[in-house]
Order: C-alpha cells, then structure tokens, then sequence
C-alpha cells in the first residue's frame, strides 16, 4: 500500500479583471497538487492599500507552505500576498517583479495621474481602458481577451489599475519564478529580468496557448525544490 502523500495546495490569481477561467488549460497531477482559482474582490474603498485587499485575498487560504500563481497584475497581488502568508514558492507569468520592470507607458500615466480622468462608463469598457493606460498594441489583445475579461465594476477597475501604475515594489521578492513571452505587449521583455522566456508568445495568450510548457515548468520547478 502506498503512503499517503501530502499534497501542495496552489493557489492562482487571474490578470486584471480576467476571471479564473484563463487557467482552464494548466494541468498538474492531480496525486500531487490541489488547486484554488481566486477571483477578485470589490475594494472597500477607492483608497483601501493594496497591502490590506492583498491580506483579505488571503482570507481563503488556511493552508501552510502553499505555492501562488499569479498573471499580470495578479503576478503583482500574489507577491503582496506573500508578504501575508509566506508562501514556499511565487510564480509570476507576464508579470513584473518590481516597479522597475513596468513601460515606461506607465510612468507616464503615474505622473499625470490621467487614470483618474476616466469616467465610470468609459472604464467599464476595459478593452478601451487597457489601450489608453498600455497604448495601441493593446487594443488586440484586449478584443481575444474579452471572454476573459469578466470584472468589468467601476470601483474594482479604477482601484486596480491605480494599484498597478503606482506599485512601490523596489526589491526582488525570493523564491520567485518568472515566466514571460519574448513578444510581451503589455510588460515588454527588454524591461524583465531573470524570467524563462517563452518563445513568440504575447501576454494575454500565455496561460491559454502556453498551458502544457507552464504546467511542465512548474512540475519540475517544483520536484526540484
């Protein structure tokens, strides 16, 4: 008989009003990991920290020594959740490690705070919103992206992409692991170190086209570790 094998409890978080559903392709073996899908929650206030929504995020969690997975400005929340739980393993995909890595599209937007110039209507039509904040290769990103794009509220939006442009993160978090395509349009490659590259892969199709390559990445990164 064999023994009973603890299993790792994963924990990922979708890109930017994406729901849960663009990691319907990872599989991992079912003997040695259990998944949670994390879906976005509404911010208490249009000036709740990123740090105390990371920390109700985490709620669910009553596992010890789990793995997050986050994509895109989920990449951002799991490591600011792991300033809350400690987890054993981050993997990032088409994500940024620090506020060093995000375009320069979005220092600009930071300094003239032009994010707050969006009415509530123009910002619920995200796929408009995407290409003012990350300018016009965005655009069809946004239009394969749709079906995808499933929090679509004003205050979870506004609160969102404010997070994203003024993210303080300085320092490398440990024990990452960042996965990036080389034709990234939203997070360019030439702006993220220290990633496994995946070959002619943009951002939004990553976790659907690239599924099989990141589930084996992280199956061996995790054997290994």
């Amino acid at each position: 008989m064999e023994p009973n094998i603890e299993k790792t409890h994963i924990y990922f978080v979708p890109g930017l009003g994406a729901s849960s559903k663009i990691f319907k392709y990872i599989k991992l073996p079912q003997d040695q990991f259990e998944l949670h899908f994390l879906e976005w929650i509404i911010p208490t206030s249009k000036d709740e920290s990123i740090a105390d929504y990371a920390k109700r995020m985490c709620e669910t969690i009553t596992e010890k020594n789990v793995v997050l997975v986050g994509v895109s400005f989920g990449g951002i929340m799991v490591q600011e959740m792991s300033k809350h739980i400690h987890p054993k393993k981050i993997f990032l995909i088409s994500s940024v490690k620090t506020k060093h890595e995000l375009p320069s599209s979005m220092a600009f937007t930071r300094f003239s705070k032009s994010y707050k110039l969006f009415p509530a209507s123009h910002i619920n039509r995200i796929e408009k919103t995407l290409v003012k904040i990350f300018g016009k290769k965005a655009e069809k990103m946004a239009q394969r992206y749709n079906d995808f794009l499933s929090v679509r509220d004003p205050r979870y939006l506004k609160w969102a992409i404010k997070n994203v442009v003024h993210w303080p993160q300085t320092e490398v978090i440990p024990n990452i692991t960042h996965i990036h395509g080389d034709e990234d349009e939203i997070f360019p490659i030439k702006n993220i170190n220290d990633c496994i590259v995946i070959k002619r892969t943009g951002h939004v199709m990553m976790t659907l086209k690239k599924a099989k390559t990141i589930s084996k990445i992280m199956v061996e990164t995790l054997g290994n570790g």
